[in-house]
């Protein structure tokens, strides 16, 4: 058999037959089977998480790519323990692990249990969320979940939205809304309305120095280039200067340029800093402009029982990215796209014959493909209704107002060490810093050492710690997303960096002395 130039010859010894293949489907003559094979599964990743000491194994792609590329797919092992065995080999053993608290790097998250358990439910029963006769309940369930999110932020009586697969495609989204409003507008004022691709040119985005990188990849994929996005400065707590953003503005209207959004970020990746809400709204009300929040990061705020005044002005923007998968203790993939006016989805949609016929709208038939960018979509609303139902949203705040906690407890605990330097505290959970060599020529080696000190940390697995730059200098990050996480770990693993950091420093005084004279 040829495919694509290549012949694929059928395994040898092939004993698969169509009854056997019809016994791995889920129906009701398989039920036992489902449940031995899930009981199966849940046990290994309980065992593994229940014996797990260290976030990472610090294995490489080099070490573990022939392994996995080895494997003979068209060979099956033919048993489950058989190929649960071989997973924990691929997969589990070097598996990162966000549950352990060490694992200090990204804005992954522990989940909870009620969210795990909507996760087999929903993948069992395999709804998808475009159609009303694919999905029924599960569609008004994550309507519900819309408008519970719509009203913890206040975006008033017509708002409406839908899931996402993320943040990015959550921006995406709320960024071609306003261009097409923009470009609306823009044919509606004139005396001949020019075509959509003569005024793309003239639109312009706004956004902070330290928004998400996916800002500008929106500008791209929606035909805006990267350089249609205005960077404004921030201020020493990486937040929006409002006066910056009004000085853009202004030039935007001399130079006869479209600001068809500005995006104001709660929380950003490096720093978790809130843009300055109020003002912003202020501004964008005054010059007109759609006002997008980025709050992926900073949505965890709209539960927290101490720090909910941290998002004030977010209910005045005309759309909002929310990330559950980032500080609901959410499993991947669980975000939301949510708009003041729930008319502007329109732009979203487009009517098929065979799957969303414009008589279902007329027949007020509620079909999700007709807010989102995407058709086929998992039913990851059902995790969050698990969670809240089960949980609550307040636990769910704690949990996230400890994470806050631990992270203003670890910006002292540098600010009071004289071998790092802290950047700025963050509002949210995360905290940039760097190890600082000694006094003299071995200052040079601080961005080496940083980078040395990330790296070989992660290689002994003891801990996973980020790195980003700020002012063209490399800094190590942690974000604590774990509520795990005690002030005891953050400490140790500052010290395990300090020693691989000084170890750097030591190994290249020793072959060049002048560099560090103190450090042999």
């Amino acid at each position: 058999m040829s495919f694509r130039g290549h012949t694929v010859e059928p395994s040898a010894g092939s004993t698969a037959t169509l009854e056997d293949a019809r016994s791995h489907l889920f129906n009701d003559r398989t039920v036992e089977r489902y449940r031995e094979s899930l009981r199966a599964g849940v046990e290994t990743v309980a065992a593994k998480v229940s014996t797990t000491t260290r976030p990472f194994t610090g294995t490489t792609p080099d070490r573990l790519a022939p392994e996995i590329s080895g494997i003979d797919l068209d060979r099956p092992l033919g048993d489950l323990a058989e190929a649960l065995a071989e997973l924990e080999d691929v997969y589990l053993r070097d598996a990162v692990y966000f549950h352990h608290p060490r694992y200090l790097a990204h804005l992954n998250c522990p989940v909870v249990i009620p969210a795990l358990l909507g996760e087999a439910v929903l993948t069992a029963v395999n709804s998808s969320l475009d159609t009303w006769d694919q999905s029924a309940g599960g569609t008004l369930i994550e309507r519900r979940l819309i408008d519970w999110t719509a009203e913890r932020i206040g975006l008033g009586p017509d708002a409406d939205g839908v899931f996402t697969s993320g943040g990015t495609q959550s921006n995406l989204q709320a960024l071609l809304l306003a261009r097409e409003e923009a470009c609306t507008a823009l044919a509606a004022a004139a005396d001949t309305p020019p075509a959509k691709h003569e005024l793309l040119p003239q639109l312009r985005i706004i956004a902070s120095e330290a928004s998400h990188f996916s800002v500008k990849k929106s500008a791209k994929l929606l035909g805006l280039g990267m350089d249609a996005v205005i960077s404004v400065e921030t201020d020493r707590g990486r937040r929006m200067k409002p006066e910056a953003l009004a000085r853009e503005l202004a030039r935007c209207t001399a130079e006869g340029l479209t600001v068809m959004a500005v995006v104001a970020t709660a929380g950003t990746t490096d720093f978790g800093s809130i843009d300055p809400l109020p003002e912003i709204a202020g501004l964008c009300a005054a010059a007109g402009v759609w006002m997008h929040v980025d709050a992926a990061y900073g949505c965890g705020l709209l539960v927290s029982p101490t720090r909910r005044h941290l998002l004030d002005g977010i209910e005045r923007a005309d759309s909002v990215t929310v990330d559950y998968h980032k500080s609901f203790f959410q499993p991947v993939s669980s975000s939301a796209v949510l708009v003041r006016d729930g008319a502007v989805l329109r732009h979203a949609t487009y009517h098929a014959d065979y799957l969303n016929p414009a008589r279902m709208a007329e027949r007020r038939i509620p079909n999700q493909v007709d807010k989102s960018i995407q058709t086929t979509r998992r039913f990851d609303a059902l995790k969050l209704w698990l969670t809240l139902r089960t949980m609550g949203a307040e636990a769910v705040g704690l949990l996230f107002d400890e994470v806050v906690d631990r992270a203003a407890a670890a910006w002292e605990m540098l600010t009071e060490d004289p071998r790092f330097e802290v950047v700025t505290k963050s509002q949210l959970s995360t905290v940039v810093f760097r190890w600082l060599p000694p006094a003299g020529p071995a200052r040079d080696l601080a961005d080496e050492a940083n980078l040395y000190a990330r790296e070989a940390l992660a290689a002994s697995g003891e801990a996973v710690v980020a790195g980003t730059k700020v002012d063209g200098r490399h800094h190590l990050k942690f974000t604590l997303l774990n509520p795990e996480t005690t002030v005891d770990d953050i400490a140790h693993v500052l010290d395990l960096l300090a020693e691989h950091a000084g170890r750097y420093v030591n190994d290249r005084a020793a072959v060049a002395p002048e560099l560090c004279p103190t450090a042999v």
